[in-house]
């Protein structure tokens, strides 16, 4: 951080779309992604799962990181209430693109931040650690154009979509897929930044355009 009074950040994920918005920020983080299991509780919504795994992914790293602020988040793609995950394979790509084609569907991203902060016992309080968590969601529709089954080949064999929730990838080709949305892009990238920073400043840490600085009283 450019201040050194500033905490470690660390990004509880392995995905390079949110190092690199991290990164745009002007930021030094260090990444250390968490092993969860990621999957539904039975009755769970979209929402809540995405805030959910951002909360555990975070809260996982804290736990091994005590001395920084770690950030954590996830992204669901919903369409008829159904998620799309990682496409399986270049056909089951196809399927999901055409089945997006044309219509709007939801991406519902999850951010969360937590800090450790040591009690010294004084005071007549016991010794221990504080652990400040705080937690949101991001809903944003994003609307596809039409298109045929030969474009969504053609982009599918570009490899872009084949590692994406969705099978497309709003900050690359897939992009040109993609009429308006309704909402934070960046949030459909993978990092609401403009929530991300809000929840920061709520555990005490504020964004100065260098890097992170204590909230003032």
């Amino acid at each position: 951080m450019t201040d050194r009074s500033a905490p470690t950040l660390i990004l509880a994920s392995q995905s390079p779309r949110r190092a690199q918005l991290l990164a745009m920020l002007g930021l030094d983080f260090e990444v250390l992604p968490a092993d969860i299991d990621e999957s539904y509780r039975p009755g769970e919504q979209p929402a809540a799962h995405a805030r959910r795994l951002a909360e555990e992914k975070a809260l996982r790293v804290a736990a091994m990181r005590p001395d920084g602020v770690v950030i954590g988040s996830d992204t669901v793609v919903v369409v008829d209430g159904e998620v799309l995950g990682k496409p399986a394979d270049e056909e089951d790509a196809v399927r999901m693109l055409m089945r997006l084609q044309g219509r709007a569907h939801r991406v519902e991203t999850g951010i969360a931040v937590v800090a450790r902060t040591p009690l010294d016992g004084r005071c007549g309080r016991a010794p221990g650690v504080r652990t400040e968590l705080r937690s949101a969601v991001e809903g944003v529709d994003v609307h596809f154009r039409p298109f045929d089954e030969a474009t969504a080949r053609r982009y599918v064999a570009t490899g872009e979509p084949l590692d994406k929730a969705g099978a497309y990838g709003i900050q690359g080709r897939g992009a040109t897929l993609v009429e308006r949305i309704d909402g934070d892009y960046l949030a459909v990238v993978g990092l609401p930044v403009v929530r991300m920073l809000a929840l920061l400043r709520e555990i005490g840490w504020c964004y100065n355009f260098r890097g992170l600085e204590p909230v003032q009283p």
